[in-house]
Formats: C-alpha cells, sequence, structure tokens
C-alpha cells in the first residue's frame, strides 16, 4: 500500500472523531442480530432446510421456512423470498405489475424515481413493457430540499391512485434518505388521506440500518435485494418482497403465473447462504456504515460535498461524495477497485449499462458480481459527478478502499 502521510494523517484523525458515532451503530447491530436470531429460534431453522431442490419443487420445505422468517423478521404477513429475482428492480417491478391494473395511477412521493425504476413506470416515453404501455397512469410529487413534500401530498392522491412509492433510498441523487420516522409519518398521512391506499416502499439499501424495517412502520409491503443489505454478502442472487398478506399474494402471480403464484420454484442455489447470509446481515450492514462515516468524514476534511455528513442520522448504507469532474469520479472508482480483492488488477472504465441514461462507472471488485452490500463504489459520469459508495463485509477493508480513492484523487490534483 502506498499511502501519503496526508492520508494515513488524516486517517487517524478520522478514526478518532468517528468513535462516539459508532456506538449508535453498534447497539442497532446488536439488537438486529437478537431479532433475527430470535426468529430463527420460534421458526425452529435446521439443517434441513438448507438443501436444493429441482423441478417444480411443490413441497421445497426450504423455500418455505426462509419466506417464514424474513415475513417474521420484518414485522409482516407474508414474504416472497426467491433466487428467480435477477435484481432489486426485478422484485419492485413485480410488485407493480402484480397489484396495479390498468386505469390504477401510481403516485411517487418522493420525486423523481431511480433510473432503473424510470424505465419499468416508462417515465417519458412508454418503453416496452413499462407500466404506461398497459395503461397504468403516474405521477409525482417533487421533494422540497430533500424532503418529502408532506403538506401537498393531499394534492396528487386522487380517486384513481391505488398505489404510492416510497424511495427510501437516495438513488444517484444528493437528497437525504428516508428514516424510519420519515416513513411512518409519510404512511400515517396516505392512510389518512386514502385508507385503502397502498403504500409501497422500495427498501434497497435500508435493511437493518434502524431497529425497524417500513412494514413496521406503516408500509403495506415493500421490496429489496438480497444482494444488497439482507444477504449478509454471501447470498448468491435474488431478491425478496414482504407485506400483507393478499398484496404479496398478487405479487407472486407476476413473478412465477396466475394460479401457481408462490406454490413453486426450485432452491437451485444452495439455501444455507440465503439462511447465513441473513443471520450475519445485521452485523454487515454495521461495517458498511462505520465505513460510510469513515468516509464522510475523510473526504469532507478533503474539502468535497458529502452526504451524509458524519454525524448525521442515516437511512441507507450509501455514501455519496460531490466529486465536481469527470476526471475525479473516474479516479476514484480506480482507487476503489485497486484495494478490492477481486479483480483488483482491472481500470473500472464508464459504459452503457442496461436501464441507465447516462454512462455509468462502477468499482466492484466483489466475491458475487455487483453485489452492492460488498464495497463498491459507482455514478453516473453527470454533472456534479457523484460517487455513490456502499457496502463493506468488514469496516478494515472499508478504511483501506477508502484511503485509496482518496490518495487517487489526490494524486489526480498533484497534491500530496
Amino acid at each position: 500500500m502506498s499511502f501519503s502521510k496526508k492520508i494515513t494523517d488524516l486517517k487517524r484523525e478520522v478514526l478518532k472523531e468517528s468513535e462516539p458515532l459508532f456506538a449508535h451503530i453498534e447497539d442497532v447491530a446488536e439488537a438486529n442480530t437478537l431479532k433475527v436470531l430470535d426468529a430463527m429460534r420460534e421458526c425452529r431453522v435446521s439443517d434441513a432446510h438448507f438443501n436444493t431442490t429441482t423441478g417444480y419443487a411443490y413441497d421445497d420445505i426450504g423455500r418455505g421456512k426462509l419466506e417464514e422468517l424474513y415475513a417474521k423478521i420484518f414485522g409482516a404477513e407474508r414474504a416472497l423470498v426467491r433466487t428467480q429475482f435477477v435484481s432489486g428492480t426485478h422484485a419492485l417491478a413485480t410488485v407493480l405489475f402484480g397489484i396495479l391494473r390498468p386505469g390504477d395511477e401510481l403516485v411517487s412521493l418522493t420525486g423523481k424515481p431511480y433510473d432503473t425504476m424510470q424505465t419499468v413506470i416508462g417515465y417519458d416515453n412508454p418503453s416496452p413493457g413499462s407500466l404506461k404501455e398497459f395503461g397504468v397512469l403516474y405521477n409525482e410529487l417533487p421533494m422540497v430540499a430533500g424532503k418529502v413534500d408532506m403538506a401537498h401530498i393531499k394534492d396528487v392522491i386522487t380517486d384513481k391512485t391505488k398505489m404510492v412509492e416510497i424511495q427510501r433510498s437516495r438513488g444517484y441523487s444528493m437528497r437525504s434518505p428516508l428514516s424510519i420516522e420519515d416513513i411512518r409519518a409519510i404512511t400515517t398521512e396516505v392512510h389518512r388521506i386514502k385508507p385503502d391506499c397502498i403504500c409501497f416502499v422500495d427498501n434497497c439499501y435500508g435493511e437493518f440500518v434502524d431497529y425497524e424495517e417500513p412494514t413496521q412502520a406503516g408500509a403495506d409491503i415493500m421490496a429489496g435485494s438480497l444482494i444488497k443489505n439482507p444477504g449478509g454478502g454471501i447470498a448468491p442472487t435474488g431478491g425478496y418482497i414482504v407485506g400483507r398478506d393478499d398484496l404479496v399474494e398478487l405479487a407472486s402471480y407476476r413473478l412465477t403465473a396466475p394460479g401457481m403464484g408462490d406454490e413453486l420454484g426450485a432452491s437451485l442455489a444452495n439455501n444455507r447462504l440465503l439462511f447465513q447470509g441473513l443471520f450475519l446481515a445485521p452485523h454487515v450492514v454495521s461495517q458498511a456504515i462505520k465505513g460510510a462515516i469513515f468516509a464522510a468524514g475523510m473526504f469532507a476534511k478533503l474539502g468535497y460535498k458529502t452526504l451524509p455528513l458524519p454525524t448525521e442520522v442515516r437511512g441507507d448504507i450509501i455514501q455519496a461524495i460531490e466529486l465536481g469532474s469527470a476526471d475525479k469520479l473516474i479516479a476514484f472508482c480506480g482507487g476503489i477497485q485497486k484495494y478490492s480483492p477481486v479483480d483488483s488488477f482491472a481500470a473500472p472504465e464508464p459504459w452503457d449499462m442496461p436501464g441507465y441514461a447516462d454512462k455509468i462507472i462502477m468499482a466492484a471488485g466483489t466475491f458475487v458480481q455487483g453485489a452492492s452490500i460488498e464495497f463498491s463504489a459507482d455514478g453516473p459520469l453527470r454533472a456534479p459527478y457523484n460517487v455513490y459508495l456502499q457496502g463493506g463485509l468488514t469496516f478494515e477493508h472499508a478504511i483501506i478502499g477508502i484511503m485509496g480513492a482518496a490518495q487517487a484523487v489526490l494524486d489526480l490534483d498533484g497534491t500530496k
């Protein structure tokens, strides 16, 4: 490792300042570990649930037990947890297409959706297979100063509004993620205005960041990815949907087929990885959040805008840093990749990633391809050239990788 004295001095300074902030993170991790452990005990998880199945897999006891476990941990009536989900966006789209019908209206209460969700919705123009192409109406409520405009929710919910979508994480923006208390306030207001309106939360990057989950704070249904927080860094693929029994059932008909629902679906991946990953997830998430706090402190001291700041409340694992130029964004990702355990010799380059309007650069030297809970960084090549840092299976790796990114940016500036 070749770090300048400036970087090593900053590391010691930031670590010392961050120590008091870690106590809360560790408390949350311990509480969530107990929650997961209690659920595993109550559900009587056994070695027999770790086997794979084939074909239709009508009697897959491991699949059923895993879904029972997710429902209990997230305080929901039912869960759909499958390796057949190819991404978090796939799980989210399954909810939307499973529940919404032609003429129904979907309203985003968190402004413009994340890039890949824009394609699902048919945001500007109907994309092939989008909700808009199927006759689903769409509206959104712009955020105000990075917050949900609570006072004007009543103005966008109409008789046709069947569902509101609430994106917990920031996406490719510099707005704050939503806290559990934010979500509780939003869902309470929506149900006050229209009691039968479905509150759907995109929970990607938010699992185990707080003591509660959105479905314990008023959300009717939520979805996410297993190669983000809840997979604990060892789930090989997959996604989850949890929520009200009737809503999850509708989503299951979209995943498989009407009349089949969640009765089928073989566990081709080793179920042990999904159970063990879930058990590890609260601790792994705490490691990622510590890394994010360290990154915020390091780059704030280097003069860059960071969101959130080290002392601010976190609703997800992502650390956003405004770098100001394409060259710095590329250098930052190169520094992360250099200190990755996999493909450290590779140099990340911007590319036309499916589902995104701009070229994306991504550093992801991960054991599971694209796993955002492992240490990675990415961002679109558009002004103001923000990078989004997330994950970290161990805090030690996060420290080293962040130092590598900072050194690469300083080297680009010619700073020692």
